[in-house]
């Protein structure tokens, strides 16, 4: 007879598991989340072998090296010395009368960079690191992103130039942060920001000449004020040109502004001390300074009207010509035997012929014209440019200086004096005239930008339009 079972051994449990609905897009992110998982873990392990390995090979590197005899080492910064570094430097008396121990090399560099070297050199980095204890911040400076010409608006193009450009909303700290990184506009800011060279030889004129009493240096005390003026605007204005397009034509209206002062630098020295002995006291050499003012305000007022490339570039050929009269005039007097070849027409000619070269490289984009995006860093027309100006006004300023001397008794003697207001009145009147006339062409320009700006509802397509 089969025993009856208990009651509870029949007893079952029911759970009921709820129906869970996963979405395609959702099984998708759960698979993706952990396929990168898995990556994360392999890569982890692999870098964890490779410094295993690289452990390994550098203790067994050290095991097998050659150790010369031992001797005092420098361990690294807030190591001490020790007896690590004996491999490599060995100490010896500074003289033999000395007891004074100096290390010196005992063996050759490589030496140090073949034998754990590289690891030595690491830990001494580490170490310094630590005993200085920079912050990170300082360090995770992030240059700006450079970009193509099809992905900057027309206004920052350049002829043959592909690429290289900055960002065109830059800010000022981008800016500066620029010229420190290759780009096509570092070259084009460093070839007029490092011609000191100008205010060296300023401040040494300053220690030799007397400009305070001395009327007869105050042209040149003028030229030389302008000639260290315009390369530094032009090289201010080739590194904040990139804030936006209004902030571009800005900066470029001060750069033509300074290159018209530099005009006016050169009408006074060259009315002061390069004008022909025929023509001193003549109706053109009492107005001839005059005309360079009328000049200076038409070169600046042109520029800055007009976006043509053939209109600016006539704006400052017209001040050129107009103040070399003098120069070539008494060129041609030499040419004819008039008169002998002395050393400031020597380096007046070599200054014509790097001006001549100068406004062929401004015009013609060469030689970026023949293989476009090649010198989009190095080399492109308007660093030659540059170069070429520079060392044109150089050879400017030999002449001035070298006949402001040589001619400096027979000027005294058969001409007037220069005056204050004909000098340093006459650079202060320019300026506050040029000044206002930038000031009339940039109004416009940054109530332009006021009225972009204070207009956030603007639309996205139009933005990206402009």
């Amino acid at each position: 007879i089969a025993r009856a079972q208990p009651l509870w051994t029949h007893t079952a449990r029911v759970v009921v598991v709820p129906e869970i609905h996963v979405s395609t897009e959702q099984r998708f992110l759960l698979a993706r989340a952990g396929q990168e998982e898995t990556k994360r873990l392999r890569r982890t392990d692999t870098l964890l072998q490779n410094q295993e390995t690289e452990r390994r090979q550098l203790k067994l590197r050290d095991e097998v090296s050659f150790k010369p005899p031992h001797a005092r080492g420098w361990r690294g910064v807030g190591g001490g010395w020790s007896q690590g570094w004996g491999r490599s430097l060995r100490w010896e008396p500074a003289s033999p009368g000395q007891g004074a121990w100096i290390p010196v090399f005992d063996y050759p560099v490589w030496g140090v960079l073949c034998r754990g070297g590289h690891a030595r050199l690491r830990e001494v980095c580490q170490r310094g690191r630590s005993a200085i204890r920079l912050p990170t911040d300082m360090l995770s400076i992030k240059l700006p992103q450079l970009f193509d010409i099809n992905q900057v608006p027309k206004v920052f193009r350049e002829e043959s130039i592909i690429s290289g450009y900055r960002h065109p909303r830059s800010s000022a700290l981008d800016c500066v942060l620029s010229s420190f990184q290759m780009n096509n506009e570092t070259i084009n800011i460093w070839t007029h920001f490092l011609p000191t060279y100008f205010l060296w030889r300023f401040c040494v004129l300053c220690s030799t000449m007397n400009f305070l009493t001395d009327s007869y240096t105050w042209p040149l005390l003028v030229y030389m004020l302008l000639v260290c003026v315009y390369p530094f605007t032009s090289s201010c204005a080739h590194t904040f040109s990139t804030m936006s397009p209004e902030s571009r034509h800005i900066c470029y209206f001060f750069d033509y502004g300074a290159l018209s002062l530099y005009s006016l630098g050169c009408a006074l020295s060259y009315g002061n001390y390069v004008i022909p002995d025929c023509w001193v006291n003549s109706w053109f050499h009492q107005h001839f300074v005059l005309i360079a003012i009328g000049n200076t305000l038409f070169c600046t007022s042109l520029s800055c009207y007009s976006r043509s490339k053939v209109l600016r570039t006539g704006a400052f050929v017209l001040p050129f010509i107009f103040d070399t009269v003098p120069l070539f005039y008494r060129i041609l007097l030499c040419i004819g035997g008039s008169c002998s070849l002395s050393d400031a027409l020597s380096n007046y000619c070599y200054h014509l012929l790097f001006a001549f070269l100068t406004c062929f490289l401004f015009t013609a984009h060469f030689p970026e014209r023949l293989a476009p995006g090649r010198f989009d860093y190095f080399g492109h027309s308007h660093q030659l440019f540059h170069i070429s100006a520079v060392v044109g006004t150089h050879f400017q300023m030999e002449g001035v200086m070298a006949d402001m001397t040589s001619r400096r008794a027979w000027l005294l003697a058969h001409g007037a004096m220069p005056s204050f207001l004909g000098t340093l009145g006459v650079l202060v009147a320019s300026l506050v005239l040029n000044l206002g006339i930038i000031g009339i062409f940039s109004a416009p320009l940054l109530w332009k930008s006021c009225r972009s700006s204070n207009q956030p509802h603007t639309s996205r397509c139009e933005c990206k339009e402009k």
